[in-house]
């Protein structure tokens, strides 16, 4: 059951994401553009999600299981560090640069766009190097 809710619920986030425009690289690089042509209709959209999260994440942070009865896990850090603003920065430059973040990356993935398929590799490149370096960090 939980792997069906979880494959419903991201088939719910990718039609979100491609009905809200975000995955369309040319509107996100729009809304960044804040000195030019500015877009600021995908800020609505962050602001509606941001309002329909706040109750259940409220709600699950008084929880110690979900509804479907598995731990909850949620962030338990709750500090900025040179670690968190580092990878903020380097997601921020490459949502900058490419307009695609990860999440409608993979909704389009199978457009068959050549540079989804370039940013998806880069993505996991830095994912393999993350966890490369975190272990060896370990260490």
């Amino acid at each position: 059951m939980s792997k069906l809710t979880a494959f419903l619920a991201g088939i719910l986030f990718g039609l979100g994401l491609l009905l809200a425009g975000m995955a369309n690289p040319q509107k996100v690089l729009a809304f960044l553009d804040v000195s030019g042509a500015w877009d600021p209709s995908l800020a609505l959209v962050m602001a509606g999600a941001i309002a329909v999260a706040i109750g259940p994440m409220a709600w699950a942070r008084q929880q110690s299981r979900s509804i479907l009865g598995n731990p909850m896990q949620l962030p338990g850090k709750r500090t900025l560090d040179k670690r968190l603003v580092g990878g903020s920065v380097l997601f921020g430059i490459g949502w900058g640069n490419a307009g695609i973040c990860p999440g409608p990356a993979v909704a389009i993935l199978l457009t068959g766009h050549w540079q989804i398929i370039v940013f998806m590799l880069a993505m996991l490149a830095g994912m393999w190097v993350f966890t490369a370096l975190e272990a060896r960090r370990s260490h």
